[in-house]
């Protein structure tokens, strides 16, 4: 087994969180839609949910029944940093098995802070399958860890799918470029408030099913 990646520690920063998030969305006797990241009462009717994966997301529509519901159930994120065997090789398992999976890359102080929000420390690979963690790179715990989630012990990924891109762990909003030189990108048209259509019943800004 390779050594697995022992990041400095810039931030020693302490808390409990989980990677991905579930939100309702139902209608009450009353009529009124409601949304919330608390399941909805046995009244409810019209019941909908969405899986929020660390502001990224996986698309299940292709997928086969099993591995659909694993990802549904128990979604796979990967904490990984650059010139890290151990991270290629926990990668690579992925991959190998057809897990779909998000990947998040640890490299500032803000993505260590966001590691350890997840529950991680400093060695990388961290592993997350819904709320169970593996810290470094234990093929064995590993598959047993995706084999309890319901993932298939097989590769049944469609030929044409691939993951989402990795993104950082904290990733920088996209208009902070623009924040610190006071300039617009002449690329990217400015957006009105007013062309947005008006959120239904009491939905998050920005939150669409």
């Amino acid at each position: 087994m390779k050594t697995s990646r022992l990041l400095m520690p810039l931030l020693l920063l302490t808390a409990a969180g989980g990677a991905y998030a579930q939100m309702y969305k139902w209608v009450g006797p009353d009529g009124k839609v409601t949304y919330s990241d608390t399941p909805p009462p046995p009244s409810a009717r019209k019941v909908e949910t969405k899986l929020l994966i660390d502001n990224a997301s996986i698309d299940t529509s292709n997928l086969p029944y099993e591995l659909a519901e694993a990802v549904k159930n128990s979604p796979v994120t990967l904490y990984t940093t650059s010139k890290c065997p151990a991270c290629d090789d926990g990668r690579k398992l992925l991959s190998n098995r057809g897990v779909p999976f998000v990947e998040k890359t640890v490299s500032t102080s803000e993505d260590i802070a966001q590691l350890k929000k997840a529950g991680g420390e400093t060695h990388l690979p961290f592993l997350v399958v819904g709320r169970s963690k593996q810290q470094n790179f234990e093929p064995g715990a590993w598959n047993t860890t995706l084999t309890s989630a319901g993932y298939p012990e097989s590769n049944r990924l469609p030929k044409n799918y691939h993951n989402p891109e990795a993104q950082s762990a904290a990733p920088k909003p996209a208009d902070d470029a623009t924040q610190r030189t006071g300039q617009k990108k002449k690329s990217e048209p400015e957006i009105r408030p007013e062309a947005l259509p008006d959120p239904i019943g009491n939905a998050p800004p920005g939150f669409r099913f």
